[in-house]
């Protein structure tokens, strides 16, 4: 039995997804956002929203974690269309991995050229600091290595090619404008630009997993975003990923430092508004144009 007829999502079906949701609002979206722990105040911010429930949108998964709203937020941005996922689906909620990247394929549909996902993270980096906002540079998909690919199955040519490339997964076009972006709203002190790498969860990491995937490169480690990316390049989107540090990931069993995601929620509340104010501003300055791939 393929992946695709276990989880049941053809292209046909992607397609009745999105042409519901089309059927139900004039606006048509050209920036898709992704909200991480605590951060679903981005979707506040846009004007003339039309919401939807996901438990009422055809085929769309249930966000079941604290501090992911689970809503669907349609409206402008200081003038540009989006839609804005509140809640995202994470393989620790024991989704199948096509499920989890669903709303890729739907971003897609809508009309869709630009995704900006954001999450909380854990600093593996010695030189990072909780509140830190960290752009992704690249990722390290260990799911991945171990077959968990949410392009594994059948393809469809229709939403992309069989072998993606992924060395350009993170547009260095937008990776530069956050950069000016911050600079200019005089964030340069807590802005870094890292590599971010993704586990399964809901477990947080042990010390000796910090301290392998430190020497493995990886500056930030989560547990979401990185199946999203790969979903939203084979579709042809840009994507654009920023890691709030929510902790600092613990590296010495002499520390009596835990994580929690209590801290995670948090950290988010403190940080929010900056990291509100960096994605919002990115987006009214996004150009776009149809042959983008």
């Amino acid at each position: 039995m393929f992946p695709e007829a276990a989880t049941g999502y053809s292209y046909e079906e992607c397609r009745a997804t999105a042409d519901w949701l089309l059927a139900q609002t004039a606006l048509r979206p050209l920036v898709g956002i992704v909200c991480g722990s605590g951060l679903g105040g981005l979707a506040e911010m846009l004007k003339d929203q039309v919401v939807f429930n996901y438990r009422d949108i055809p085929n769309f998964p249930q966000s079941t974690v604290n501090g992911h709203a689970g809503r669907l937020v349609f409206g402008n941005m200081k003038g540009k269309p989006c839609v804005c996922m509140q809640g995202r689906f994470h393989l620790y909620e024991g989704y199948p991995i096509q499920k989890i990247t669903l709303p890729m394929r739907i971003f897609r549909l809508l009309g869709v050229e630009t995704v900006i996902l954001t999450n909380a993270a854990g600093g593996l980096n010695q030189d990072y600091k909780v509140g830190d906002l960290m752009i992704i540079k690249d990722h390290i998909n260990m799911p991945g290595f171990a077959g968990n690919n949410p392009l594994a199955g059948p393809n469809d040519e229709r939403f992309g090619v069989r072998f993606p490339c992924m060395s350009d997964a993170y547009d260095r076009e937008l990776q530069q404008l956050a950069q000016d972006v911050g600079t200019e709203l005089g964030y340069s002190d807590f802005l870094r630009e890292g590599v971010y790498c993704v586990l399964g969860g809901p477990s947080f990491e042990t010390i000796a997993e910090c301290r392998m995937l430190h020497k493995l490169g990886a500056d930030a480690v989560g547990m979401s975003t990185v199946h999203e990316v790969i979903v939203a390049r084979h579709s042809g989107m840009r994507v654009f990923a920023l890691s709030l540090i929510t902790n600092q990931a613990v590296m010495d069993y002499d520390s009596e430092e835990k994580a929690n995601h209590d801290e995670v929620l948090q950290t988010g509340k403190q940080r929010a508004e900056q990291l509100e104010r960096l994605v919002s501003t990115m987006v009214t300055r996004i150009e776009h144009n149809n042959n983008y791939a």
